[in-house]
This record gives structure tokens, C-alpha cells and sequence, in this order.
């Protein structure tokens, strides 16, 4: 399911850039990484009572000309894995939460999808960045940051950044870390 989700952010995030009326990436992939890391690491922070949380894969698809052919830009994006369980009744309220943040950050756009079971949130900045929260099958929710075109360039990640050569940090995306707020309930 989460393989699907990147798929279809990957085809979202590049879509725009097929066809006529296309414009030139404002940014590199450097700096659209950074940019992205920003609104994911303000937008955990913004969650309150705290959540843990860690870094999720990372992932670029080079763009194309509609003809498969590179035109040298990439889409980029990052993302962030909530650790902490976040129970059905809690998940309206952080969609809610997250959505207020991204407006305060100037996002808009918004398209919300209330699935009592799977819940989505999606906004557009004026930048052009696209940021996901999506609540998963089982509960596990993720933040998706990203563009759809930047300026291939090189890229340098956060030390703490899964599946990027050089790093050691392995992630499953399963929740495991209760809250009394939101989680309602620890194991026994």
C-alpha cells in the first residue's frame, strides 16, 4: 500500500510537466529537498501533544518530455513516518492540526478526503510544493513533502535519512509508540 502511495505521489508530482505550457523548474533538487525537509520538520513540530516520529525514504523520478525523454529535472521528495499510534477517534483532529499549520505556511489548494479509515490530506504552497498526510490500512500515518520538477543538481540529506547511500538507519513505517492523548490506550 505504501509502494502504491509513493507511485501515485511520483505520477502526481510529475504530471504537470507533460504537454504544453510547461515552466522552468524555480529550483534545484537541492534546494526543493531542503524546502521539503523544512515544511515535514515544521509540520511534526506543529503536532501537538508530540509525536515521535522518523524519516522516510527518500525519492526523486526524473522528469520528461512526454516521450520518456530526460529534460533535465527531477521530482523530489521527502517524507516522515509517524512512530506514535494514532487511534481512529485522534485522526480527524491531526488531520486537523496539520491542515491549520500548512495554511499558516501559506499552503492552499487543499483537498481533503474524510475516509473514516483512511483519511488524506493534500495542499499545494505558492512555491509549488506538494504536501501529503495520509492515514495507511492499519493506522499508520505518513507526511509526504515534495516537488514535481527541480533543476538536476546534486543532493545531500539529513545524517538520520533511511535508504541514501552511506546511512545505516533502516525504517518499517509501523507504528509502535503510544500516547495516553493519541493513542487512547496503551498494550497491556
Amino acid at each position: 500500500m505504501r509502494l502504491l502511495g509513493c507511485v501515485l505521489l511520483s505520477m502526481v508530482l510529475t504530471a504537470c510537466w507533460g504537454g504544453k505550457g510547461r515552466e522552468e523548474p524555480k529550483m534545484d533538487m537541492q534546494q526543493a529537498g531542503e524546502r521539503a525537509e523544512e515544511i515535514l520538520d515544521g509540520t511534526v513540530a506543529a503536532i501537538q501533544p508530540p509525536v515521535k516520529w522518523e524519516r522516510d525514504n527518500p525519492s526523486q523520478l526524473a522528469c520528461d518530455n512526454g516521450l520518456n525523454r530526460p529534460i533535465g529535472a527531477t521530482s523530489v521528495y521527502r517524507g516522515r513516518t509517524i512512530l506514535t499510534v494514532v487511534s481512529a477517534r485522534r485522526r480527524g483532529e491531526l488531520l486537523e492540526m496539520v491542515r491549520r499549520y500548512w495554511k499558516q505556511q501559506g499552503f492552499g489548494d487543499f483537498e481533503i478526503d474524510s475516509d473514516s479509515h483512511m483519511p488524506q490530506i493534500r495542499a499545494t504552497s505558492a512555491d509549488g510544493l506538494v504536501a501529503i498526510l495520509d492515514v495507511g490500512d492499519i493506522g499508520n500515518v505518513f507526511l509526504t513533502a515534495g516537488f514535481s520538477c527541480a533543476k538536476d543538481s546534486e543532493m545531500t540529506y539529513p545524517r538520520d535519512t533511511p535508504g541514501v547511500s552511506g546511512s545505516s538507519v533502516e525504517t518499517d513505517g509501523l507504528p509502535r509508540k503510544y500516547s495516553a492523548h493519541w493513542s487512547e490506550t496503551a498494550p497491556h
